[in-house]
């Protein structure tokens, strides 16, 4: 018997092990608390999906759903989360029916936000402002016109860009950026092989700390990303039960489980023993308990805490047990579609279990944004979520939140006094007004630190309130003005 002869009948062991133990425990059907649609909006050409990625932030102690539909970019503040209401949005640079997928990941109080259709670009998005509004710091398809998804290495301060189309045109299967400075993406590298895999698109990826697992389509890779110019194979998984289109995954917390989804009709998610990355394999399944098993698929999965997530075209949200990683139960789940199976692609898209309040976010392509109770654990990861913006420094992490700006008189009319706080750090300033849109309406003369205040000739606008930005070359601080 050959060796891969016999880890194709363990495997399958393995699997029937595993489905005799689905349905152990009775899942819970979770609470929704809440749901967000934008009437008028358009479905794709294609699929005629209207909305597509889910992503969430925590700013000033508010909550914020962000979800992608075919027009752009909507924050949904869901701090009620039974009365969720949109509080900025953000137009793509494509629009329209042509649009399938957006996919979003913050670096700091900075949202990363792509599309993989059209004339698109990469926007960086400052959320500083919430809940007044948000603002388009960096829009430019020079670098990165689209993506189909991205990953951000927060540890690394490197954007994953994957399956990239360059402003040349070119298609590259996976592209790096160093985003140190956050507003000034540096490219660094583009990838398509990986030890004895080449592809010709990196689906998906999810990366720590320079560890990478990347989703390629026709595998699954293990890298090292220490070094981005010289990357490191640490294993690659090509052969395994139920091998479809290898799309995405989530690493569990031991470090020695990986879950992994095959975008194809029909197969179940696997679950990978990886603590031997040059030999991994399947040592267990998990399927959702939905009426046609031959049509359901999973899409996109998190791992929070100990629980895993995974949003489900057709079954929705459903999450898992991992208290013991091998052996995931289902716990918890909620149908977003009650359409039809019908060999497409339709339901859930995206979840997001980050919110420092633990609701989970799901979006669903036809009917939008759900807010879900959680499964109510404690959990570290949501509490250290929020981001405390106002001041960033120059590696995109937020600075103490204890710096702030003094402005008077309030209200002013054509002479504003301001105090700024040593943190900002650099031996000139620049100042900026904005409207609460995030608009640019005036640039000031740049200042010298030499003295601890200014004085600010203002120009001629309508009264009413505006933000004042004050940027260093390590940090910037906002505040509230008005205007009479």
């Amino acid at each position: 018997m050959t060796k891969s002869l016999f880890l194709s009948l363990f495997s399958f062991l393995l699997l029937f092990h595993a489905g005799c133990l689905t349905g152990q425990t009775e899942p819970v059907e979770a609470t929704l608390l809440g749901t967000w649609n934008k009437p008028g909006l358009v479905g794709s050409n294609s699929y005629n999906n209207t909305y597509n990625e889910i992503w969430g932030l925590a700013v000033g102690g508010r909550e914020y759903a962000v979800i992608g539909s075919t027009a752009g970019t909507h924050f949904v503040d869901v701090t009620d989360p039974t009365l969720p209401v949109e509080a900025a949005f953000v137009p793509g640079a494509a629009m329209g029916g042509q649009i399938i997928h957006r996919d979003y990941h913050n670096y700091g109080c900075y949202l990363y936000a792509v599309a993989d259709e059209g004339q698109s670009t990469l926007q960086i998005i400052d959320v500083s402002f919430l809940p007044d509004s948000v603002s388009v710091v960096y829009d430019s398809g020079e670098r990165l016109r689209r993506a189909h998804n991205i990953f951000i290495d927060t540890a690394q301060a490197r954007l994953y860009c994957l399956y990239a189309l360059g402003g040349d045109g070119v298609r590259y299967p996976m592209r790096l950026f160093d985003i140190s400075n956050p507003v000034d993406p540096v490219y660094l590298a583009d990838y398509g092989s990986f030890g004895g895999l080449t592809t010709n698109a990196v689906h998906d990826a999810y990366v720590d700390n320079g560890q990478a697992f990347l989703n390629c389509g026709n595998g699954l890779a293990m890298v090292d990303f220490t070094d981005p110019l010289n990357p490191q194979t640490l294993g690659i998984l090509r052969d395994y039960v139920f091998a479809g289109y290898n799309h995405s995954g989530w690493p569990a917390n031991d470090g020695q489980h990986y879950y992994l989804a095959d975008e194809t009709h029909g197969y179940p998610m696997k679950v990978l023993d990886i603590s031997d990355p040059e030999d991994m394999m399947v040592v267990g399944t998990l399927s959702t308990p939905g009426p046609v098993m031959a049509q359901t698929i999973p899409h996109n999965q998190i791992v929070a805490c100990n629980y895993f997530y995974v949003s489900y075209y057709y079954d929705g949200l459903q999450i898992y047990d991992i208290a013991d990683p091998a052996n995931p139960q289902l716990a918890y789940y909620y149908d977003t579609y009650s359409g039809a199976f019908d060999n497409n692609y339709r339901g859930a898209w995206g979840v997001y279990p980050f919110l420092p309040s633990g609701n989970v976010l799901v979006s669903d392509m036809q009917s939008g944004l759900f807010v879900l109770a959680g499964p109510g654990d404690t959990c570290s990861e949501r509490a250290a979520s929020s981001l405390p913006c106002g001041l960033v420094n120059g590696t995109g992490e937020p600075a103490p939140a204890a710096a702030t700006l003094q402005v008077y008189p309030q209200p002013a009319r054509e002479v504003l006094h301001i105090q700024w706080p040593q943190a900002v750090g650099s031996d000139e300033v620049s100042i900026y007004l904005r409207d609460l849109n995030g608009r640019l309406v005036h640039t000031f003369a740049p200042r010298l630190l030499d003295q601890p205040a200014t004085e600010l000739s203002l120009p001629r606008l309508p009264a009413g309130l505006y933000l004042l930005e004050v940027r260093g070359a390590s940090g910037r601080v906002t505040t509230k003005i008005v205007i009479q």
